[in-house]
């Protein structure tokens, strides 16, 4: 599907459905409602999604999360509606979380990643993210080992 307009925003609670939505057909249901909204009223988390105007109606399509942990980003959530995947919104997505971690004063972000999801993967790695280290069977629905990657930030 061609995008005309996209939007990239933080996430409000007037959202919140439509992100549980996403988050259901991204990661089968990995965040809660009420976990959502502890997100939003904590100051440690960023919280931003991407919107598109889809038949005159904004829609999320995107969703990115950081956590600010002493001096670190550790990014919890990127993630793209599957029927918008592979048009550049992952990248925009993570350049303008780690944007914002920068202005935070973070000095390094961390991530971890399904060791069967080589776009993702490639991405991280575009970004000059590292592989550290390997969390086994880290993820209960498959069995996949998390990949663990770092980068600093300054």
């Amino acid at each position: 599907m061609s995008l005309t307009t996209i939007k990239l925003q933080p996430l409000t609670e007037q959202h919140l459905s439509e992100v549980i939505e996403l988050d259901q057909i991204c990661f089968g249901g990995l965040w809660s409602l009420e976990g959502y909204k502890r997100e939003i009223e904590s100051p440690n988390s960023t919280l931003l999604i991407i919107t598109t105007d889809i038949k005159n109606e904004e829609r999320i399509i995107g969703l990115g999360c950081f956590w600010a942990i002493v001096g670190e980003a550790h990014v919890t959530i990127l993630a793209i509606h599957p029927d918008f995947q592979r048009q550049g919104l992952g990248k925009m997505l993570l350049e303008e979380l780690l944007k914002q971690a920068k202005e935070k004063g973070l000095e390094r972000a961390t991530l971890e990643v399904s060791e069967h999801n080589q776009s993702a993967i490639a991405l991280y790695e575009k970004f000059g993210f590292a592989l550290a280290g390997r969390r086994k069977k880290y993820y209960q629905a498959t069995g996949a080992d998390a990949l663990i990657f770092w980068k600093k930030l300054t």
